[in-house]
């Protein structure tokens, strides 16, 4: 199949590349890890992967804490704790100390889901990073961790 020839490189082409920008390239590279997660871990979505894993590592979170600590905003961290909560994976309760505060808790049941999943969890990150050697991927972990 033949193609039109491309057309000459004019100076904004010259200076702006969408190949060359952060945010593409970050985007095309979460697309990619969005399908090894959905093909490792269907039952959940990453986001509610993300609060499940924060729960189990730190305990009892109110709603609003969970979403800075998963960096959800308000809006997302209430739906993804109110499709957990109708799995039963999650429970939540008003906060004692202040009663306008939730407090967000894995279930038996999340718990045991979110355990048999951290296996499952680690090999979505290292098929994620397979293209890189060990030293490219540690570097790569940090430089985006610098970012953020």
């Amino acid at each position: 199949m033949c193609r039109p020839p491309s057309p000459p490189p004019n100076t904004a082409t010259a200076f702006y590349r969408l190949d060359e920008q952060i945010g593409f390239l970050l985007r095309k590279a979460n697309q990619r890890h969005l399908t090894i997660f959905a093909e490792a871990i269907p039952e959940v979505t990453p986001r509610q992967f993300a609060a499940l894993a924060r729960l189990l590592e730190m305990g009892p979170l109110s709603q609003n804490r969970l979403g800075r600590e998963t960096a959800m905003d308000a809006a997302t961290i209430k739906g993804v704790i109110g499709r957990l909560q109708a799995r039963d994976l999650v429970t939540t309760e008003p906060d004692p100390a202040d009663r306008r505060r939730l407090t967000v808790d894995l279930t038996a049941s999340g718990r045991g889901f979110i355990e048999a999943c951290l296996t499952r969890g680690r090999a979505v990150t290292e098929k994620t990073l397979e293209p890189l050697s060990s030293s490219e991927a540690r570097q790569l972990l940090a430089l985006i961790e610098k970012l953020t």
